[in-house]
């Protein structure tokens, strides 16, 4: 019995297998196209976010004289004013270096170089503790560098 029942699951095995041949070719050409209609739109996508970006820097580089002097010009913040010069000369007057200025601040040494330089201006939570390292006297600011 065990013999008659092998020999018969696997003659309906291949009888399912025969029907369902044909229908399963159409669906492998349907998914085959999609992929092709899939690829092409990404293709496409990927130009036009490349057209994006191009445009999009065309219009951040500004060629005008007045655009370019807004754009060195200190920006403001929520958390009020913040002076690149100010900002390195306290450091001076520390006497400390970017690294350590950036242990008190609480962010990178790349960071201070930075907004030293007037290349980027720190965030609102960052002015905060800016302003307030911006108070500290030179005695103050070692000892909190030393508790670090």
């Amino acid at each position: 019995m065990n013999t008659f029942s092998n020999a018969f699951r696997a003659e309906v095995i291949r009888m399912a297998r025969k029907e369902l041949k044909p229908e399963l070719q159409g669906m492998r050409k349907i998914i085959t196209s999609h992929r092709s209609e899939i690829a092409a739109l990404k293709r496409e996508v990927k130009a036009l976010a490349s057209q994006l970006q191009a445009a999009q820097r065309l219009t951040k580089a500004p060629n005008t004289p007045n655009a370019q002097a807004a754009a060195n010009a200190p920006r403001r913040a929520a958390g009020g004013d913040f002076n690149a010069q100010e900002f390195a000369d306290k450091r001076a007057e520390l006497g400390i270096t970017q690294k350590q200025m950036a242990q008190l601040v609480g962010a990178s040494w790349l960071s201070v170089y930075k907004w030293e330089s007037g290349k980027v201006h720190p965030r609102a939570a960052q002015l905060d503790r800016i302003s307030k390292i911006l108070k500290l006297s030179k005695r103050k600011a070692l000892a909190q560098l030393i508790q670090d």
